[in-house]
């Protein structure tokens, strides 16, 4: 699918989610914006799931919840290898964890952040000081079981050097940075040149999930022309994002819990 010149400039508006997802293959790597359910790409997920691709490696903060999300994809037995910071929200996420079906990666949540940013950046590999000193840096994080208890893959090792701090020496490890086949990410609104802006706290994991992208596809509740947006405004550049497509502001979007408190009755509480 490529974008098309127009009198309007670069469009890179695609006519539909389906059209939008059409050339994602099976065993291709994925990284998926979002925190909990706040700003996921819920149309465009749902458009992968009919569409029955399979084998998929994700890296996304989270993996949605049972019905929702990415758990979508996971119920359905389409996600391989999960990359993420947390996991807790999923039932059948550790169910398949521990019996074996799936592979888990799991990353600390700035370093996940900034390895995606470093994919996007053109930088290789960075240290931090996140994880040192853990199993995060020696390894043996468990990646899969082997179903019966046991594990079948533990993480490696990784470098570790010492570096000069205001407070003295200190290790730090060192994270590489991580590319994917895809980005999926949602925007409130953007212009057909791929201009992104985000609404609060849905811009989260967004930025640096879709500069990790080979090709980023972007649901939008808002399409604009060119020109309507003003650029100290912008989000994220359109040069990171390669397909938009426009969903309307009418989309279903929940919440992991919903925590109300409760009515005042006369007389008390």
């Amino acid at each position: 699918m490529t974008t098309t010149r127009t009198s309007r400039g670069l469009d890179k508006t695609v006519a539909s989610a389906t059209d939008a997802v059409a050339d994602i293959p099976d065993g291709a790597t994925l990284a998926v914006g979002g925190f909990g359910l706040c700003g996921i790409p819920s149309v465009l997920i749902q458009a992968l799931l009919d569409q029955g691709t399979t084998d998929l490696r994700v890296v996304s903060n989270n993996c949605g919840v049972d019905d929702w999300g990415l758990g979508l994809l996971l119920g359905a037995g389409r996600i391989s290898k999960m990359t993420a910071s947390y996991v807790g929200e999923n039932k059948e996420f550790e169910r398949q964890f521990l019996s074996g079906e799936l592979e888990v990666e799991l990353v600390p949540q700035g370093t996940l952040a900034e390895r995606l940013r470093a994919g996007g950046s053109g930088i290789a590999a960075f240290f931090t000081r996140a994880g040192t000193g853990t199993q995060m840096a020696e390894g043996g994080l468990p990646q899969r079981y082997d179903g019966a208890g046991g594990l079948a893959q533990t993480s490696a090792p990784k470098e570790v050097r010492t570096f000069p701090t205001d407070s003295g020496p200190r290790e730090f490890v060192l994270e590489e940075a991580i590319h994917a086949d895809f980005a999926l990410v949602h925007a409130a609104t953007a212009d057909r040149q791929g201009n992104l802006v985000f609404n609060k706290s849905a811009r989260n994991f967004t930025p640096q999930a879709a500069m990790a992208g080979r090709v980023c596809i972007a649901q939008v509740e808002q399409l604009v022309e060119p020109g309507e947006l003003d650029p100290d405004q912008i989000h994220l550049p359109g040069v990171y994002v390669h397909r938009v497509v426009e969903v309307g502001p009418d989309i279903e979007k929940r919440i992991e819990k919903r925590t109300v408190t409760p009515p005042v009755t006369e007389g008390g509480a």
